[in-house]
């Protein structure tokens, strides 16, 4: 590495010095590709077979490693947490270790996280010091890595975060690949100030990953570059089919709604084991949910992007006083995702914003906070309060891709969506969803009324998602995009 000046990769001065926890192998199971036979035609599945024999061949004794930094919380885990197994599945010996860093490192690291997304953040620098300190805390997981790590390996590092591993792991010998989930359609100076921290680490991987076109970033004219959108698992405790009464005793069980549910709040676990709700969401409400009220759902984490504030805007003036719907805002417990120093106070504004509304809006907003002590609890009752719903909304100022879209899409939900990143992949306004100006209020408000008010074409609409979803944006899809990818690099 260079001199540690802002804009060039730098010396890192006393690593040694950073204390950190360990490392963390996130310990999986294995699951098999041949569920998806349940959801995919027969020419899809024998194209899914196929892909898992090459990679067999290819992968053999070899590590296919996944390096981010944090297990909870967050679309990348979350794919991680299914891609990982199925990959297993397929013959591969796939890993997933998740980095560490401290206070400073992860202010960094949302710093440009927020920059890549077009927005100033906190306002820090990303100075010589910034960069110093990027790197001290990531050659300290570098060292703890190689400890893993075969030189013939193949590690695939996850966004901001990991990127100073690039050249650290490279110069070892492994085959190593980045991938960037976040982005923006339209860059501009914020938005390069991330890029310019960032390109002289990803420059040298053997690819780099994006999820949408438009985001690929400007310098990377010499890297292989792929795309690769995300997915949802179809099987997933969040995804898989809930039906309507043990919708109703899991939001019961939670705390969330009053209906009256007499059957247990059992769901089935990953591992087919039963699992029951036994953990209550804490919630901010004057009013409660009975089981006839129509509500409009945005689950999110608590992230100034995601906009909660919009979205309570925009219910509380263009749909509450035409029409009868509540809003529901849900997001995970602010202490259980390491990696996101802004989460607790995103929810504090939401909580302040809620205490400032008259008291008759008040009533119909429902601020609730999943409980993340049993992960596979929170993902069932998101997957029961986006089924629940009459309508999901995703209002982001930036996404990256939006995973919430899609899990809604697949329940067959109506969708109201910022038209931006990759959310413009998954909906095809008017057929698939409705796409709405992120800053439009009153425009936002319209569509929600729209398919209120019609819950007939919100019924096709939802119809068409599923579909939409189902060929474009499972799993099944992403592994095999994956898995020829790396094939052809190590071919």
């Amino acid at each position: 590495m260079t001199d540690a000046v802002a804009g060039e990769p730098g010396e890192v001065a006393g690593a040694e010095g950073v204390d950190l926890p360990p490392i963390v192998d996130v310990e999986l199971g294995t699951l098999p590709l041949e569920r998806f036979a349940e959801v995919l035609t027969d020419e899809e599945a024998d194209a899914l077979r196929a892909d898992a024999r090459v990679a067999r061949e290819t992968f053999s004794g070899r590590i296919v490693w996944n390096v981010n930094s944090t297990a909870t919380g967050g679309g990348v885990a979350e794919m991680l947490q299914s891609l990982v197994p199925y990959a297993r599945g397929a013959g591969v010996d796939a890993r997933w270790s998740v980095i560490q860093g401290d206070e400073d490192f992860f202010a960094i690291t949302k710093r440009l996280h927020n920059r890549l997304h077009g927005s100033p953040g906190d306002g820090g620098e990303l100075d010589a010091a910034a960069r110093t300190h990027y790197e001290a805390v990531l050659e300290v997981n570098a060292a703890r890595l190689i400890e893993r790590l075969q030189p013939h390996d193949i590690v695939t590092l996850h966004d901001p975060q990991t990127a100073g591993l690039v050249p650290l792991l490279q110069a070892r010998g492994n085959v190593v690949l980045w991938r960037c989930h976040v982005g923006v359609d339209t860059p501009d100076e914020v938005v390069r100030s991330a890029w310019s921290f960032l390109l002289p680490y990803v420059r040298g991987a053997d690819a780099c990953i994006f999820s949408t076109r438009g985001f690929v970033w400007e310098g990377l004219e010499d890297v292989r570059l792929a795309i690769i959108p995300p997915s949802i698992d179809p099987f997933a405790v969040k995804n898989y089919e809930i039906k309507p009464d043990a919708v109703s005793a899991i939001l019961s069980a939670a705390g969330i709604e009053d209906n009256g549910a007499s059957s247990e709040p059992s769901f089935t676990r990953m591992d087919g084991t039963a699992g029951t709700v036994a953990h209550q969401a804490e919630i901010t409400e004057s009013g409660r949910l009975d089981a006839q009220t129509p509500i409009v759902v945005q689950v999110s984490r608590w992230d100034r992007l995601k906009d909660p504030l919009g979205v309570l805007s925009g219910f509380t003036e263009h749909v509450l006083p035409r029409s009868d719907a509540h809003l529901v805002l849900a997001g995970p417990s602010v202490t259980h995702v390491a990696d996101d120093p802004e989460g607790l106070r995103a929810c504090s504004e939401v909580q302040t914003a809620w205490h400032a509304l008259p008291a008759d809006a008040a009533a119909r907003v429902h601020l609730v906070t999943l409980p993340m002590d049993d992960l596979e609890e929170n993902a069932v009752l998101v997957n029961a309060l986006q089924r629940r719903a009459a309508v999901v909304v995703q209002k982001s100022l930036a996404e990256g891709f939006g995973l919430t879209v899609a899990e809604a899409m697949w329940k067959t939900r109506p969708v109201v969506a910022s038209a931006l990143g990759g959310i413009r992949d998954q909906i095809e306004d008017g057929e698939t969803g409705l796409l709405v100006d992120p800053r439009d209020l009153a425009g936002f408000g319209d569509a929600v009324l729209k398919l209120l008010g019609d819950p007939d074409a919100a019924e096709r609409m939802g119809a068409a998602a599923h579909e939409r979803i189902r060929t474009q944006f499972l799993g099944s899809r992403h592994l095999g995009q994956y898995l020829r990818l790396i094939s052809d690099l190590m071919r």
